[in-house]
Formats: C-alpha cells, structure tokens, sequence
C-alpha cells in the first residue's frame, strides 16, 4: 500500500489557536506554557549530509558529533525543492511554515511561521543570522532578534546586519565580523539575558549561519586546516556531467572550471570542510552556554541544513540538481523525550519539522500544515511515516524515490534515469534504458504523478519541445566570472586572478 502522502498518526485537529485560547483563558494557557520545553534550532547553509564528522572521518565537527550522540540522527531528511536557482530561499520558507515548494511564497506572506505560532502561545521568540525570505516575515516571527542577515550570501568577515528594535523597526546595517561569530554572539547573549530573567516562559531561537555557503573563507586558522592533497574525491566525482541538465550555468557552477579537475574539487572540499569546522566550533561555544545556564536538561536542540551540495559529485558545483548530494541535509535532534545515540533511515522533510516539534511540546497539531508529524518515529512508535518522497526543481527536473528505486525526470529534456538505490547509493549507473526495467519505470512515473497531484505541482512530466542535452564546454568556461563576493585568494586559484 502506498502512502506517499501525509500519515499524521497520533495527531489531533482541534479547534483554531486563537478560539482555543479564548475558551481555556489567557491564565490556564501561561500554566501550560511554563512547563513547555525551550527549542533550539541550529541551521546551516548548503551542508552536505555527509559533511558532519559522525558521517565523514574526514570532516572534524566534535561538538555535532557529541550533540548526535546525545539525541537522534535522521539520514534522510531532504528539501523538497525549489522553484529557481536560490534553493535557500523555499527550503526556509518551508521549515518555517509546514508548507509544500508550491504552497508556501518565498516572502511567507499569507502564512503563519512556527516562531510565530510559538510566541502567540507563550514563547519568547529569538532570531539571529541568515533570513533570506524578507524583513516583513522576520518582524512577524520574531519578538527579538539580533545580528540579522537579510539576503543569501555576503563576504563572510563583512556581513551586513541589523538588530530588531520594535516592531517593524531595525537599526542601520553595520559589519562587525566573521559571520558564524557574529551569529553565535547574538545567540549566546540571548541566552545570557534569558538565563537571568524569570525563566517563567520558555524560549525558541533560531539560529542560521551562512555557512557553509561560499565563499569559502573561514579564519585562517581553519582555511589551512584540511591538506588538499589527501582530500578523498567524492564516490560519484566525475570531471563533466553526462548531458546538459539545463542547470548547469548557475553562479554555483561557475565556482571552478570545466571540466572539474581533480584539483580544485579536492581544494574546495578542503575550504568547505575549514568553514564547517570553524562554525562548530562556535556551536560548541553556544551548547557550552546552554550547559553553564543549566538550560540544556528542558531544551529541544534541532541541527539541520537548507540542503545539500554537490561540490565535484557528477560534475557538479551547486544544489540546483536532484542528486542524493543536493537534496539531503544532516539532521539531529535531542532533548526531552529523544532516545540516546539513536539513527533512523526514515524519509522526512524540512517542512515535517515544524509540526514535530508541535507535538514535542505538546502543542496541538496546526490545520493547514502539509508537513507529517514523526515524532512518533522519535518515540520508538513507528519506523516511518511515508514509504516515497518528491523532489522539484524548477520546469527542468521533478523526482520520486522510494526506499530502494529512485527516478529523475527531465521533462524539457524528454529523458529520464533510473537509479537502484540500494547496489548504487551514488547514483551512477542509469538503469531507465533496459527492458526488464520498464515496469520499474512506469510505476515510478505514476507515483511521481500522484505526488504532483497531492503536492499541487502541474508541471507536464514532458514538454511540447524537446531541448539539446548537448554543453557547450568551452562557451561556458569563456563565460566564467567570480562573484563580488569572492575573497583575492579565490580569485587567484580558481579564476586566474580575474
């Protein structure tokens, strides 16, 4: 039996929020908050799910390692996708709102965001770091904030912030230095200032780094951290992508040459890891806080990623692709009611997050929210709560995995892959072509087709014009220009110094 759409077990619709607390009163409702744990949600950019050290002994990350062994681990949470180029824009407007890609508007008008819900229900709401979905969202979410990035991507010892200082009202933009310190900061004087007030309400901060989103450029100290030279490639590294995904000429891809040498990819895996690195070691200094308040015992602590990266894998630089690498982010929970050193294989969403944590804290479960509910997975009650899960980018690319087939679609490309998960985890061999797997094929296209309907995406799985899968090599490294973000070194070792 399929279920490739919401299973929400153990869930409860009840009346709206706003009737609910004029039935129970404004005092019952602040009696039940104060017993409420605190949340902590730690976000990352463009984290590979295999770039954590509990995944990966090449990639050193000890205060995620201890965090993971403290809590649970969830191997396939994915982002479902995104409209354009700039998948952290949907991938965060998703986890704050519960909704589907084709549901939710980047900007979160019309939608309530679950800092939102949470701070209308008791919570004193904090944000700090990367919000890439406008000023009007964050105002409306956050009763505080601090250290505010408005955008998606900046030189990393210059990030423009801003501080929330009433409602609607931010200070002028200052840089004040690296960003993953600066974020860190703001989110350890929160908990500062929290600790030595009454404690009477409990509290959700928000914390979103920039890392490990280029440019690449930590402190020095972690730049020279990783040798190069020893870098392992990635499994599925390949100098060119087999044809033209009508993806390829996004400023992610543009980030070293064509074809990808062994070099640069093993160089910019090095700078990748040396800012994953620096970043936890500034989430250590925030757990240490927790700790040293005595606000780690009723805090539910949450670290994931927007998505994933290719960085070399299939011959790609960027998210912009449907790839295991640019859909999956690390994902790890612990707190109150989390079992210890426990791994779950289940397919989960970001957008699955924000009614989870609902039922954590025994809020009810939010009309409206097309996200699933796995706390009971979280329990120990279930193994999973969906047996496929979709994935969308732009007009070019839909698909559709199940626990061991997986199919791309390419509809202006009239092409298709079929990827047998379990004997080719990295996705390298295209089964879609061979007979005996037609079926396979057909099968997975109507389920792709089922998920659309329920996802609300109409997107024909082919177009009326076939385009080239030809790429034009030489056109696209002529055309190849750095960013103005991008730091002297970058320039010199993958742009010649442009």
């Amino acid at each position: 039996m399929r279920y490739f759409n919401r299973t929400k077990p153990y869930q409860i619709y009840l009346v709206p929020l706003i009737t609910l607390l004029v039935l129970v009163g404004h005092d019952s409702q602040a009696q039940t908050t104060k017993d409420r744990p605190n949340i902590l949600i730690i976000f990352s950019d463009d984290q590979r799910a295999d770039a954590v050290g509990y995944e990966n002994e090449y990639v050193k990350t000890p205060n995620l390692d201890r965090l993971a062994a403290s809590g649970m681990r969830f191997t396939n949470m994915y982002c479902m996708g995104a409209t354009g180029g700039a998948v952290c824009v949907p991938s965060r407007a998703m986890l704050m709102s519960g909704k589907y890609v084709h549901k939710v508007r980047n900007t979160l008008e019309g939608t309530q965001t679950m800092p939102q819900v949470l701070g209308e229900n008791g919570y004193v709401t904090f944000g700090t770091g990367k919000w890439h979905n406008k000023e009007a969202s964050f105002d409306k979410s956050f009763q505080q904030g601090k250290n505010i990035f408005f955008g998606g991507m900046s030189d990393h010892f210059n990030v423009p912030v801003v501080d929330k200082i009433g409602d609607g009202k931010f200070t002028e933009v200052r840089k004040v230095g690296h960003s993953s310190e600066v974020f860190a900061d703001a989110a350890i004087d929160f908990l500062n200032d929290y600790a030595k007030g009454d404690r009477s309400k409990p509290f959700f901060t928000y914390i979103a780094f920039t890392a490990s989103h280029d440019p690449r450029m930590p402190p020095e100290e972690y730049l020279n951290m990783y040798d190069e030279e020893g870098m392992p490639l990635p499994p599925n590294y390949l100098p060119v992508h087999p044809f033209n995904n009508r993806e390829m000429n996004h400023r992610d891809e543009k980030l070293a040459a064509y074809p990808r040498s062994v070099d640069d990819i093993k160089s910019s895996i090095a700078e990748y890891y040396g800012l994953i690195t620096h970043m936890d070691a500034q989430i250590g200094r925030i757990l240490k806080t927790l700790r040293s308040q005595g606000l780690t015992e009723n805090t539910i602590i949450v670290f994931t990623s927007d998505h994933g990266l290719a960085l070399g894998s299939h011959g790609l630089l960027g998210k912009q692709n449907l790839y295991e690498h640019s859909m999956k982010s690390p994902f790890l929970i612990t707190g109150p009611g989390v079992p210890v050193n426990k791994q779950s294989e289940a397919m989960v969403y970001l957008l699955d997050i924000f009614p989870t944590l609902l039922e954590l804290i025994g809020m009810p479960a939010m009309d409206g929210v097309d996200g699933t509910d796995f706390s009971p997975i979280i329990r120990g009650e279930m193994t999973e709560t969906r047996n496929s899960l979709y994935t969308t980018f732009t007009k070019n690319m839909r698909a559709v995995r199940d626990h061991r087939w997986k199919l791309i679609r390419y509809p202006t490309l009239h092409h298709t892959q079929l990827f047998d998960l379990a004997s080719d985890p990295y996705e390298l061999n295209n089964l879609a072509e061979l007979t005996e797997n037609q079926d396979r094929v057909k099968q997975m296209m109507e389920l792709l087709g089922e998920w659309q309907q329920e996802t609300g995406d109409k997107l024909p799985l082919t177009a009326s014009e076939k385009q080239s899968m030809e790429f034009d090599l030489i056109n696209a490294e002529n055309r190849r220009k750095p960013d103005q973000h991008q730091p002297e070194y970058i320039l010199k070792k993958y742009f010649n110094g442009k």
